[in-house]
């Protein structure tokens, strides 16, 4: 009983600590104790035992000043081995660089991580006025282009279930928030190959996906491209999805579709 119960203790405090590393985004970088103990649920006692873990370790750093936390640079090593061993994202980055020139626009290349899209690569387009995204950053399924073509083409039946009973929250006027709506237009993403956002999650930002596939068949990731509206109204669509969906098939082949 006492082995059982030390593996169980040991088992959570892994847990803990990985919830705690996957709160720090994009838009939150630094948190103090008090914070994640808030937002994670945690007594702070437990929060300050597992950071002073993971800071001696090199996973996160404690401003002396500010008292807070934000993550190290064993994070960054770990996600270079992740980025360097994945195919697709080294077989992406001269496909996304000609996107850039033939759309004139940001690409990136995103893939699923539980209910959510992570941005796996990018390349900004030379606008001054241009949507920023950062590698690593994570987004909604339902509301993005390359959400809802992974959405679309993914062959796990429940996931669309999940992403209903997580809650289909509205970010715009245009997000869709009616489940029957959305599978509607899943639907419709399957039956032309590509995925269109308009305004779903930011307002005045337009985005066209496209799914990549491996060499089963498999859709793996989605290609994108994403701009202001002005630069990427209805009426320019079919002409922009053309080139995704191109650079899409571009990748897919170097993973080996055929």
């Amino acid at each position: 009983m006492g082995a059982e119960n030390q593996d169980t203790n040991h088992l959570s405090s892994v847990k803990n600590a990985l919830r705690i590393l996957r709160s720090f985004t994009v838009d939150e970088p630094e948190k103090k104790v008090s914070d994640l103990s808030v937002s994670l649920g945690l007594n702070k006692s437990t929060v300050s035992r597992t950071m002073a873990t993971l800071a001696s370790e090199g996973f996160v750093y404690k401003d002396p000043e500010t008292k807070k936390y934000r993550l190290g640079f064993s994070i960054l090593s770990l996600s270079g081995i992740v980025n360097t061993t994945m195919d697709v994202y080294r077989e992406s980055i001269q496909t996304l660089n000609k996107l850039v020139e033939t759309t004139g626009e940001t690409a990136h290349l995103s893939i699923i991580d539980q209910l959510e899209v992570i941005y796996l690569q990018k390349v900004e387009c030379n606008h001054p006025v241009r949507f920023l995204t950062h590698v690593g950053r994570r987004n909604p399924l339902y509301c993005t282009s390359s959400g809802k073509v992974l959405l679309a083409y993914c062959q796990d039946e429940d996931l669309l279930e999940q992403v209903i009973q997580q809650g289909l929250n509205r970010f715009t006027k245009n997000t869709i928030t009616d489940p029957q709506k959305l599978r509607e237009q899943l639907k419709e993403i399957q039956k032309n190959g590509y995925a269109y956002s308009s305004e779903e999650y930011r307002e005045g930002v337009n985005s066209i996906a496209a799914p990549v596939y491996d060499y089963r068949g498999k859709v793996i990731a989605a290609l994108a491209v994403v701009g202001p509206k002005q630069r990427i109204p209805s009426q320019k669509i079919n002409n922009i999805a053309k080139k995704v969906i191109y650079a899409a098939s571009e990748i897919s082949a170097k993973m080996g579709y055929r």
